[in-house]
């Protein structure tokens, strides 16, 4: 186990050093599909590129050729044309008519090339002007240097009549094989077979310049498709850039304002707990401190009414004492730890109906999951919130609260029937956005829903948390058990 640990640490290490960031991973979000549309495009072009390049070479090859073929035909329509009277009235054994056909097609060449040959059925050649050391010998075997046949083949053509036949030859001009396709055509009294040829690396020459410009137009479409593609990975990156950068200045001044927002809020907190503290617990402490001296003096004096003067300084320390614990609880409530969410907010609506005089109404479904301690915290803050804006805006007589868990997660939904936010608003003169910000912000991180539905008649807030927020419960705790008591709990005052 201990060897393994330089190579598991060394492992970690480089996958640490691979771990891309958001933007990487979004540029290559970005720029993978590019570059695989790409590929496949090219790769597609290509294909269809070649293929019709492939006919139409093909195409081109097939017309130059069939242009050959018309040509050698017109060629030995020629030649049969100037044998003819001599061929025509001859007898099969006329070896002067012979001999005079044999002189008059010696005597036809044309072209760099082109020439008239003849071999007998046997194989024999009788007539060959431009090659003369074939003349007077037999050739039945002759194959070129791909191995098909030649003499033999047009020997075959002959006796059916007429046709085509392609092969390699030495050309006379040059000395060097190349392709060649003659036309022979059988003169059958004499069992001759009278044929001529042209060669075709002409045709063959440009074929291959067509192939080659095909290839060079295939290779440029190839280079204009990755210029393209670099022109759109720029653009991609340099938006990117641009987005990023837009982004990253959007998340600077929305930091900025949010710094400022929990500034104000922190400041507003502590104005607050100020004012309390001033108003309540100063002025009540002030009155004990009068009470007290006055309770000295007379029983300096041995007045009877020292006692009373006691009474009364006692009674204000616990009003003080009271006055402690409230502002404690608004500012962390121990009963949220403690007990739970439903406990905290039954306190907190109750007080709120004892403090502000208002009908306040409580329902809470017991959960089967417990809600985590961010959950808690921010339905508490939100509906801590809601009641402040109530007290100091709505002009309500009523408020309802209800809490309650369900299989998307866990809702708070708080309701009353005062004038609204926009009348609120308008009457007051102020700005009740801070607050409303600070639910949506608080609900926001937790991934849920903040849902804000005010009309002239009253206004309903509702925020839900998700199920991701629900813990799962400990044996013996949250929940009724079977058989013991309602799920539901309602409080009026």
């Amino acid at each position: 186990m201990e060897s393994k640990l330089p190579e598991e640490s060394t492992f970690q290490r480089m996958r640490d050093r691979i771990r891309l960031s958001y933007a990487q991973k979004l540029f290559l979000l970005a720029t993978v599909p590019l570059v695989l549309a790409m590929a496949a495009i090219s790769l597609l072009v290509a294909v269809q590129a070649r293929s019709l390049a492939d006919r139409e070479i093909a195409e081109l090859e097939n017309r130059l050729i069939a242009a050959k073929r018309t040509e050698l035909k017109n060629y030995l329509a020629i030649a049969r044309n100037a044998i003819s009277k001599d061929y025509g009235r001859a007898l099969p054994d006329d070896e002067g008519a012979k001999e005079r056909v044999i002189q008059t097609l010696a005597a036809m060449i044309y072209g760099q090339d082109g020439y008239f040959f003849v071999y007998d059925y046997d194989g024999n050649n009788l007539v060959a002007p431009r090659q003369t050391e074939l003349i007077n010998s037999n050739w039945s075997r002759l194959a070129d240097s791909a191995g098909t046949p030649i003499v033999d083949e047009l020997i075959t053509i002959a006796r059916r009549g007429a046709g085509y036949h392609s092969y390699l030859w030495h050309k006379p001009s040059t000395g060097e094989e190349a392709q060649m396709v003659s036309y022979v055509v059988g003169l059958q009294d004499w069992r001759w077979a009278l044929g001529t040829g042209i060669f075709i690396d002409d045709v063959l020459e440009t074929v291959a310049a067509a192939r080659s410009e095909t290839e060079a137009r295939v290779h440029e479409t190839f280079l204009w498709i990755a210029g393209i593609t670099m022109i759109a990975l720029l653009l991609v990156f340099l938006s990117g850039l641009w987005l990023n950068i837009r982004e990253r200045r959007l998340a600077d001044a929305k930091l900025k304002a949010l710094t400022q927002r929990i500034f104000d809020t922190q400041e507003e907190e502590r104005g607050r707990v100020a004012r309390e503290l001033h108003d309540s617990i100063s002025q009540i402490l002030v009155s004990v401190r009068y009470t007290l001296e006055l309770a000295r003096r007379r029983l300096r004096t041995g007045d009877d009414r020292a006692e009373e003067n006691l009474d009364m300084g006692i009674t204000a320390l616990g009003g003080a004492i009271q006055e402690v614990r409230r502002i404690s609880r608004d500012l962390r409530p121990g009963v949220l730890d403690d007990l739970g969410l439903g406990p905290a907010l039954q306190s907190l609506i109750e007080e709120f109906g004892n403090r502000t005089g208002l009908t306040v109404e409580f329902e809470t479904v017991v959960f089967r999951n417990r809600l985590d301690q961010d959950a808690k915290i921010s339905l508490y803050r939100v509906a801590q919130e809601a009641l402040m804006n109530i007290e100091r805006h709505a002009e309500a007589s009523h408020v309802s609260l209800r809490v309650f868990g369900h299989k998307g997660g866990a809702t708070l939904r708080i309701a009353d029937n005062g004038r609204g936010i926009a009348a609120a608003r308008a009457a007051s003169g102020q700005s009740l956005g801070l607050g409303l910000r600070n639910m949506q912000e608080r609900i926001e991180q937790l991934d849920g829903t903040l849902r804000i539905m005010s009309t002239r008649t009253g206004t309903i807030i509702e925020a839900q948390v998700p199920l991701t927020h629900m813990l799962a419960p400990e044996s013996g705790t949250d929940g009724p058990k079977s058989g013991h008591g309602s799920a539901t709990e309602r409080k009026s005052a």
